[in-house]
């Protein structure tokens, strides 16, 4: 299990001494793109930089209070777990993308998981009821964000049918293909555990795809 802190370094993105770089990074984000300087300028107001370190908790599985985030820089996973602490991983989240608890908190529910940093990790985040709010006066964010959190749910799904169908060798191909770039850069014990295999049978796997690359090269 990760730590969990109530001791992250967090600064409001209006007083950040970084704030016009990391306000290109907000605009950079797969929901926020669309936003105008203006809009943009007016959602600077509800964000604050939080900065964690790898294996700390920026939101526990079944709390009430929920944050929405957008990934600066790191990578986060969503992490649920059984009453007994056994743990599956969901997805991973990199720079330009999301996490979120949107719609346990649309339903009232409590967080369904947690969400955790695989590494050092920068998100700017905004406390959900605003966030609710800021999306119903601009539309086009709205769906914007509503078809990616959809998006996300279907990754989700395909993960978890991937782990039902497919062997060891199937599954890791299968993340490569759909995920090149995050594929390079986790930790290959983060990958095993999203993967549900053991690390010497990921490393085997993929010794033997470059084996066999070079065998084809």
């Amino acid at each position: 299990m990760g730590s969990i802190s109530s001791n992250f370094l967090e600064t409001p993105l209006s007083q950040h001494p970084l704030r016009f770089m990391l306000r290109r990074l907000v605009h950079d984000n797969v929901v926020l793109c669309c936003l105008t300087e203006q809009e943009l300028i007016e959602l600077e107001n509800y964000l604050t930089i939080t900065e964690v370190k790898k294996g700390d908790v920026l939101l526990v599985q079944d709390a009430s209070e929920m944050d929405q985030y957008f990934i600066l820089e790191g990578i986060l996973k969503r992490v649920v777990a059984s009453p007994e602490g056994k743990e599956m991983t969901l997805r991973f989240a990199r720079e330009t993308q999301i996490e979120t608890c949107y719609i346990a908190w649309r339903l009232e529910n409590r967080a369904p998981y947690s969400i955790r940093a695989v590494t050092r990790v920068r998100v700017a985040k905004c406390p959900m009821m605003l966030w609710t709010e800021f999306m119903t006066r601009h539309p086009k964010l709205k769906h914007d964000f509503e078809y990616e959190v959809m998006r996300m749910m279907n990754e989700i799904m395909a993960h978890i049918i991937a782990l039902l169908l497919l062997d060891a060798a199937g599954r890791t191909e299968d993340f490569q293909h759909k995920n090149p770039e995050m594929a390079h850069l986790l930790p290959k014990k983060e990958l095993a555990l999203y993967l549900n295999i053991a690390p010497e049978t990921l490393s085997r796997v993929l010794r033997h795809k470059d084996h066999l690359l070079r065998f084809l090269g």
